[in-house]
């Protein structure tokens, strides 16, 4: 059975991945102010994080409309999607509405959307974790089984320099109290089982809430032998500042590195870290 794996732009899989005849992405599209970005091959983060610093709008985001996600389902037995957070996106509705389109046009197809519950790199762990089922050989509803489990079981955790977009974008409902007296404080956030941005651990400085991320994660006996994913904005060299903490104090089994894509870049903003295992 062939089998494909369909993901959203906020998942931020290296170049190598993409290339994996298997993997489509499907781009979300990103407004700053009258200048518009799809978040594809195009995409220039530099010029992204140029407009957003000097407009005075916030950001807005739309996700791709299903017909875009029908079209990226044709080709294949076997169908797994992965979206961003239902909470924190349409991605995953317009997503659902194609997949049932799809059913009613090609029954014999199978389709599963996964709600990652996660974004960047939680979106990129499930990914892997889809291949690696599918490559196996095992059967469609034994890898939705298995890959369920595996979301329901990973953790996703973030620093941002600042929150500002996320806020504006009303990404943080049940923290406005929190960012509106948090000042100059950075917080350490995390997501809940349901995908909601929930706050884990607050610091004077952007460094003191990554010990914090990198002590969190150490003090999970359920890290151990797991695979970690570290997705930075523009900030390279604290991306393995982490990763270096994170050997130290912690026994994951892998630790990659990725490129904060265009969705990523528009809520983590300029030196935002996103990490999930």
């Amino acid at each position: 059975m062939s089998y494909k794996i369909v993901v959203d732009s906020c998942c931020d899989l290296p170049p190598a991945a993409l290339k994996d005849p298997h993997v489509v992405k499907v781009p979300l599209t990103i407004r700053v102010g009258e200048s518009t970005f799809v978040d594809d091959d195009t995409f220039d983060q530099g010029d992204l994080l140029w407009s957003m610093r000097h407009s005075e709008d916030a950001p807005s985001t739309a996700c791709p409309s299903p017909q875009a996600y029908w079209d990226a389902y044709q080709g294949a037995d076997d169908v797994y999607v992965v979206t961003l957070s239902a909470l924190l996106s349409g991605s995953h509705n317009s997503a659902e509405q194609a997949r049932r389109l799809l059913e009613e046009d090609e029954p014999q197809t199978n389709v599963h959307v996964f709600n990652s519950c996660s974004a960047s790199s939680g979106e990129v762990l499930v990914a892997k974790k889809i291949r690696e089922l599918a490559e196996a050989g095992l059967p469609f509803k034994k890898v939705v089984r298995e890959v369920e489990q595996f979301i329901y079981r990973m953790k996703t955790l973030f620093v941002l320099e600042s929150l500002e977009n996320l806020r504006k974008n009303g990404r943080l409902t049940k923290l406005q109290a929190v960012v509106t007296s948090a000042l100059k404080i950075k917080l350490l956030c995390g997501a809940t089982p349901e995908g909601e941005i929930c706050k884990l651990g607050q610091a004077l400085t952007v460094k003191q809430a990554l010990r914090k991320m990198v002590d969190h994660m150490a003090e999970d006996p359920d890290h151990q032998g797991k695979d970690l994913v570290l997705s930075h904005c523009n900030c390279l060299e604290r991306a393995f500042q982490v990763k270096a903490m994170v050997e130290e104090k912690c026994r994951f089994a892998s630790i990659q590195v990725v490129e904060a894509g265009g969705i990523t870049t528009v809520y983590a903003d300029d030196g935002g870290i996103v990490a999930a295992y």
